[in-house]
């Protein structure tokens, strides 16, 4: 976790006070380069940003899947004539733990220059990297984190997130569930990772069953570095559930599933987190289940399509969800930074505000929502096929339905804004 005291207060003015004076930042920004001819060569010189993203770790696979979806999207931008001619140098960099990832945010701001930061997939970090944001006054868009007090009482006006969130996940797989008969007058043990992100998917998990008649009879924090899952299997064993649901992240799923598999125990597993680059080491035969997806590259829109064929000739692999987030998110920052007319924080946080929309390869785009500053798009639940229906790990998962269905708003999946704890 982070250090409270170094945390940025929050402003007290109100959201159109704020907007105000995010404008009159601009303009006193634009009248002090009349004087200033070497702000004016900076500002028509390239745009750095800073790109920190877990390179080690438990989630270190997610994040080579990352690096590659920002470089490819900001190699593509440079090729298309950069923005209003400058070009963009994405500045790539292992954030390893919320303390280093907080260090190297803020060298990037203070000593490299960057105009902004984009990436981040753990929550713990991306809370750290935030309050450095918001330090310096700069951008911040969280790309990969998923835990809701990112967007509640941990939200910031300088951080804007596009991953869907912890909630999102769990009305996905839980409207999946339903239909499937799995949720009323069940039991559900869960084994949770032991950080933010799994106490907080943990606590939307425990809505969702108390919300649906079902009964969550045992659940295990889970150390993010442990290896050896055999003891809490054993638990899982005693408790008898009916269904066991893992709130777990990055290899810890992997792992997880893997050993469950050799165990042979009878009770349905089902997930409310899970990263196709996990799903895909688990291997042949020891995954199985409902788990939920921001994105997947079975997708049939011809703009996923394109995309999928554009990074498999680049890389000579299919892409990885967080390949497409990271992709996505760089060219959303293009098109604020083609619209504002630059890469400054305040004309991108009023854009970004404004409801603008962003084609994602989805069949509705997304949107920021002003109130916490989350991306608002479709979501996804997957099955895994029967063991002996496919061949290559990269066929085995099966894409749902879209959630929330064609002609249902799409924030009917997302914390309401009613009594939201985010104060902007």
């Amino acid at each position: 976790m982070t250090n409270q005291k170094q945390r940025a207060p929050k402003p007290s003015f109100t959201r159109f006070n704020r907007r105000s004076a995010l404008k009159l930042g601009a303009g006193a920004v634009a009248a002090s380069t009349l004087g200033a001819p070497g702000l004016l060569r900076a500002q028509s010189g390239p745009i750095r940003i800073g790109h920190l993203t877990p390179m080690t770790g438990f989630l270190g696979t997610l994040g080579g899947w990352a690096v590659e979806g920002a470089q490819m999207a900001a190699e593509e931008i440079n090729a298309a004539g950069g923005i209003n001619g400058r070009m963009i140098e994405l500045m790539s960099e292992d954030s390893i733990n919320p303390e280093n990832g907080a260090t190297k945010a803020q060298r990037m701001l203070e000593q490299d220059g960057a105009d902004f930061i984009l990436g981040e997939i753990s929550s713990a970090t991306s809370l750290a990297i935030s309050e450095v944001a918001a330090r310096n006054q700069k951008l911040f868009i969280a790309v990969g984190p998923r835990s809701d007090v990112l967007r509640g009482e941990r939200c910031s006006p300088y951080m804007f997130c596009t991953d869907i969130p912890n909630t999102v996940m769990v009305n996905a797989v839980g409207t999946a569930l339903q239909q499937q008969g799995m949720v009323a007058g069940k039991k559900f043990f869960t084994l949770t990772a032991d950080y933010v992100f799994g106490h907080d998917l943990l606590a939307a998990a425990k809505n969702f069953f108390d919300a649906n008649d079902a009964e969550l009879i045992g659940d295990e924090l889970i150390a993010t570095d442990v290896t050896d899952f055999s003891p809490f299997i054993l638990k899982v064993r005693q408790a008898n559930p009916d269904v066991v649901c893992l709130n777990l992240a990055g290899n810890q799923v992997t792992n997880f599933v893997k050993q469950y598999a050799e165990f042979g125990l009878p009770f349905p597993m089902v997930g409310f987190n899970l990263n196709t680059a996990d799903a895909w080491a688990a291997g042949i035969g020891n995954l199985s289940g409902t788990w939920p997806t921001v994105w997947l590259h079975t997708l049939d829109t011809p703009e996923s399509k394109a995309f999928v064929e554009r990074f498999q000739a680049k890389y000579d692999k299919i892409p990885e969800n967080h390949s497409w987030i990271s992709y996505v998110a760089m060219q959303i920052a293009a098109k604020g930074m083609m619209e504002t007319g630059g890469a400054e924080t305040p004309a991108l946080i009023e854009y970004f505000e404004s409801g603008a929309e962003f084609d994602i390869m989805k069949n509705r785009r997304a949107h920021f929502r002003a109130e916490d500053h989350q991306l608002i798009q479709e979501a996804y639940a997957f099955t895994v096929k029967e063991t002996g229906s496919y061949d290559d790990v990269h066929d085995m998962l099966d894409l749902n339905a879209t959630v929330p269905a064609e002609g249902t708003p799409l924030e009917a999946i997302y914390p309401s804004t009613e009594g939201l704890s985010c104060k902007l």
